[in-house]
């Protein structure tokens, strides 16, 4: 995760797209994308006024208000700190095991650093969390161009 999401991407993302999903088994995928597939988008059309490559931004707690910064997101060996910029320094963290179809409160202040996340559905499938089945191996197929 933190390869896709941070190590090979030279600026940052627009677009997060089902390519994230690559190797989910396919029930899942269709579950979170309804069968949609996009490529994600990369900050690749980026000018600076000077002419320089762009750099990615360094988000700090002076920095982050002028950035428009609402949400910050920290990836962990045990899962994701989600923090609410606008209300908290630090953050729950959402587990690496928890079903991603499991819909969350959105609003910041739901996101204390005290509690647990705030998971406000349960998937409505309620099958036991055990290690997903694995999509069988597939040659990298060209992704199709992105439809919505």
């Amino acid at each position: 995760m933190s390869r896709h999401l941070i190590d090979d991407v030279a600026v940052g993302w627009d677009e997060l797209g089902t390519d994230l999903l690559d190797g989910a088994p396919p029930a899942l995928v269709n579950a979170l994308t309804g069968g949609a597939h996009w490529p994600g988008r990369t900050l690749d059309h980026l000018v600076t006024l000077d002419g320089s490559p762009p750099v990615r931004m360094s988000v700090t707690d002076a920095t982050a208000d002028e950035q428009d910064m609402q949400w910050g997101y920290v990836l962990h060996k045990e899962g994701v700190e989600v923090i609410s910029l606008l209300h908290e320094d630090i953050g729950p963290i959402v587990s690496w095991s928890t079903d991603p179809r499991t819909a969350f409160n959105d609003h910041p202040a739901a996101w204390s650093c005290l509690d647990a996340p705030p998971a406000i559905r349960a998937p409505r499938e309620s099958r036991p969390q055990s290690t997903p089945a694995v999509a069988p191996a597939q040659v990298s197929p060209s992704r199709p161009a992105a439809r919505r």
